[in-house]
């Protein structure tokens, strides 16, 4: 980090003024993805983000409800600052915002150290991990949300958009009435995103969009924008889109599902003809490090109390520590695909998750399998959610982040200062959820006891 380079800044600039853009949204991730940023005129534009745009560390640490949680080097050192530089090759335009570019930053200590709490930083740690072993880790994401209109009738004043039954799996009209999954595609299109497939999913106002795949930051990056881009489609139209991982009790939950590969000197690196189930040594070893170190990437992969409430028997989510061939009710599932697509698909994760952390808890797994040759167990026969059969996962989010804090080798490939930040953000989350009486209680107590 440094005073940026004006001319390549002006440059950049010019190239935008010509077509037709005014504005630069700087943006990048918070710890639990929400998007921070500003907005930058162009005109100013090189004297404005020259020596990086200021911003307060404490906003890392911002709850969804606006409090400010304590973290190091936050509230007790005086609210500090970070400081955001734009990463000039993400820029793209902004389809639904005329005018306006996008560009993700990255964020730096006031000394030019990169932020560790930063997520992108700690993925850019992992990635780093994989270099050292030759390898190009790739990644193709699979997120879920529901989409909600408003509702004055009901409690929370939504309702889910196109509410119907045995819609699972289908385009068009019949489970997206206004076609806005349609005409969100297209505008994912042309953000340049690598946005390829939608359909409707499983319960009623709940849709997928599929990401090609790619290099696991430049993947990072194009799930953090979608998340971003679906939430202000949905305000545009005066919709709500949430990637709450069980936003309600009738209706399943939403996933993020990660596939993963290794390549190495030009080579699928987890295929071999001649290995067990298709798979070369590196391969299963990256299986047998996911499942080793499944209840610290559970922190990670389902962040919020909310999230463990999509567990579950017959729930198509993971809920035991387990890997089987082609099986949806595995917690890793090899696609039966082999060659340039061999490759494992995490279905741990919900929607709630972070891109950059998620995967960076994918790739860190799966590194000290790799690096330790770990030795993976048999795979699962049949349907699962047998308890007999393997470990259960974390149950709730504190049983998570006790299991992070005790997976020190996992913790310390993230970044101990980043663990310590995030360990103290979630229990704080988990203590306010613990003092707060929900409507199940009053529903089950007030007029009885």
């Amino acid at each position: 980090m440094g005073h940026f380079d004006e001319s390549g800044l002006e440059s950049t600039a010019g190239e935008l003024r010509g077509r037709g853009i005014d504005v630069l949204r700087l943006g990048y991730s918070d710890l639990i993805g929400t998007e921070r940023g500003r907005d930058i005129l162009l005109n100013r534009f090189a004297q404005t983000v020259g020596d990086g745009v200021a911003f307060c560390r404490s906003v890392y640490a911002t709850t969804p409800t606006g409090d400010v949680v304590p973290i190091d080097g936050g509230l007790a050192d005086g609210l500090p600052d970070v400081v955001a530089f734009p990463d000039l090759s993400t820029v793209r335009e902004v389809p639904w915002e005329p005018g306006v570019a996008h560009c993700i930053a990255d964020v730096f200590n006031p000394d030019g150290t990169p932020s560790e709490e930063s997520p992108r930083n700690v993925l850019r740690r992992v990635v780093a991990a994989f270099d050292e072993l030759g390898m190009t880790p790739m990644v193709g994401p699979e997120l879920e949300f529901y989409v909600l209109q408003r509702d004055a009738d009901a409690a929370s004043g939504w309702s889910r958009y196109g509410e119907a039954t045995g819609n699972v799996y289908v385009a068009g009209r019949k489970g997206d009435p206004e076609n806005f999954l349609l005409r969100s595609l297209r505008h994912l299109d042309n953000y340049d995103i690598d946005a390829v497939a939608a359909n409707h999913e499983f319960a009623s106002g709940q849709f997928e969009i599929n990401l090609w795949h790619s290099e696991a930051l430049d993947a990072a990056d194009r799930a953090f924008l979608f998340k971003s881009a679906v939430k202000e489609l949905a305000r545009q139209e005066d919709k709500l889109a949430t990637f709450m991982a069980k936003p309600f009790n009738d209706e399943g939950g939403s996933g993020f599902h990660l596939h993963f590969s290794a390549w190495k000197d030009g080579r699928p690196a987890f295929d071999d003809p001649h290995g067990g189930h298709g798979l070369s040594d590196v391969g299963r070893s990256a299986v047998a490090g996911v499942l080793a170190h499944a209840p610290a990437l559970a922190a990670l992969a389902n962040p919020t109390v909310n999230s463990y409430k999509r567990f579950g028997p017959d729930t198509l989510a993971p809920w035991l520590v387990d890997w089987g061939l082609d099986n949806r009710s595995a917690m890793v599932r090899i696609p039966p695909e082999r060659g340039r697509a061999s490759r494992l698909e995490l279905r741990l994760g919900d929607a709630t998750a972070n891109p950059y952390l998620v995967i960076a808890g994918l790739l860190a797994s799966a590194y000290l399998g790799i690096r330790d040759e770990l030795v993976v167990p048999p795979p699962l026969e049949g349907y699962g959610y047998d308890t007999s059969k393997a470990e259960m996962l974390p149950q709730n989010l504190g049983a998570a982040l006790d299991a992070l804090e005790a997976d020190t080798e996992f913790a310390t490939l993230l970044g101990p200062k980043f663990v310590r930040t995030f360990l103290d953000y979630k229990r704080d989350e988990v203590e306010r959820f613990s003092r707060w009486v929900t409507d199940w209680e009053f529903r089950e107590y007030a007029y009885h006891l």
